[in-house]
């Protein structure tokens, strides 16, 4: 029996309670092999509503130089797709905010694609994130393995993604929607001006089925707050692993408390 027949997806969940959504991303491995469980745990214990787990890559291209740093060096450090599963495998004795992992579909395709589903389901995992698997692709082939394990498949649009794909992407999609804030890679905007502002607007005002999250450029409460103006939540990946490149797990506590000041 499928985790989706009994236990409701987190992601939905989430995404219900109209609290904007803060969203980490770091690296499985990072900084160290055996950090993953431990980074999880300081996330969830100061109040981050949903981590993606990055399953490192040799070839990260939607990654920014930061990103694609802690990927290398987890790499480096032995981290796998058989290791992650593993180091996971009790994650829900402690951990109850939703879990998404988000890589590249080679090494998913390598795990083999239903095994790696039904792994995800066993231990827990509410959604995936693979920037390069295309929508035609997954509704032929994995869209039906995606359902069958109760895992959400989360689709990537950006500014110049055309209103047609949108539309599509929605009806595909059962998670939310990750607005990508701008075409370039992530790490490397500083703040939004009103271009960005228009586009967050202009996607709100599609009224579509699925939240939206947003990703790219977000480091600070500023950029948090102007991310979530229009839309249900922020990413933040690059900032973050900035932080424990520099300060290691010491530092995620007065990060985290720091995009959402009260």
């Amino acid at each position: 029996m499928s985790q989706a027949t009994t236990v409701p997806n987190r992601i939905k969940t989430r995404m219900a309670d109209p609290k904007k959504v803060l969203s980490i991303y770091f690296t499985a491995g990072y900084p160290k092999l055996e950090d993953t469980t431990k980074v999880l745990q300081q996330l969830q214990d100061s109040g981050v509503d949903l981590v993606e787990i990055g399953l490192p890559f040799s070839d990260p291209l939607a990654d920014g130089p930061t990103i694609q740093d802690s990927s290398t060096a987890a790499l480096k450090n032995g981290m796998t797709t058989t290791l992650l599963f593993e180091q996971l495998k009790e994650i829900r004795k402690s951990i109850h905010i939703p879990l998404i992992i988000m890589g590249y579909f080679n090494p998913m395709l390598q795990y083999g694609v239903e095994t790696f589903l039904a792994q995800c389901a066993a231990i827990g995992i509410d959604g995936i994130i693979m920037p390069d698997l295309p929508l035609a692709e997954y509704e032929l082939h994995y869209k039906a393995l995606f359902e069958k394990y109760g895992i959400k498949n989360i689709f990537l649009i950006t500014p110049q993604t055309s209103e047609a794909r949108i539309q599509a992407i929605d009806a595909a999609s059962d998670g939310f929607i990750y607005l990508v804030s701008t075409a370039s890679v992530t790490g490397s905007k500083s703040g939004f001006g009103t271009e960005q502002e228009a586009y967050f607007k202009r996607i709100a005002a599609m009224n579509l089925k699925n939240p939206l999250v947003v990703g790219f450029g977000i480091h600070d409460a500023h950029t948090f707050k102007q991310a979530t103006t229009h839309t249900s939540g922020a990413i933040i990946g690059s900032a973050f692993i900035k932080t424990l490149t520099q300060e290691g797990l010491a530092g995620i506590d007065p990060f985290i408390k720091s995009l959402r000041p009260h």
